[in-house]
């Protein structure tokens, strides 16, 4: 079997595929949940803490080249930068998106344990054991 053959038996299995629609699904919702933390959680938190932009938080590492008021000025003349602000966002989205697939797999546990407690039906005896089963009857009349 050639490498091209393996490699096509390989990618058509059901758990690579299922593995590769999961990642995808999880890259959208992890930009979902990013775009929750910055632009609609961290705004109000900010104004809470005294109008504070979490996104504008650094420590210049060079301050032999000044102060700078905002990131994007620290970045633009070549200064190194210790972003802890963008640390918090990245922890609070991490926080997020971790709890919403605990909720998933509980819920896919609540689900297997449903299946698995019902009880099986009772299979239907095949249908020459059935006729047996009636002649077995009649010959007892």
């Amino acid at each position: 079997m050639s490498i091209a053959q393996e490699f096509r038996q390989f990618a058509m299995r059901g758990n690579v595929m299922d593995m590769a629609i999961g990642i995808i699904i999880g890259g959208a919702f992890g930009k979902i949940v990013s775009s929750l933390v910055t632009d609609v959680l961290m705004p109000p938190i900010g104004k809470l803490m005294g109008g504070v932009d979490f996104s504008n938080l650094f420590v210049t590492l060079d301050a032999s080249k000044g102060t700078f008021k905002t990131l994007a000025d620290a970045k633009a003349a070549g200064v190194a930068t210790v972003n802890y602000g963008l640390f918090i966002n990245t922890v609070i989205d991490f926080a997020i998106v971790a709890f919403a697939i605990f909720l998933m797999v509980k819920g896919m546990n609540a689900m297997r344990k449903k299946e698995e407690a019902k009880p099986a039906a009772p299979a239907e005896p095949p249908a020459d054991v059935m006729l047996l089963t009636e002649i077995r009857d009649l010959l007892k009349k």
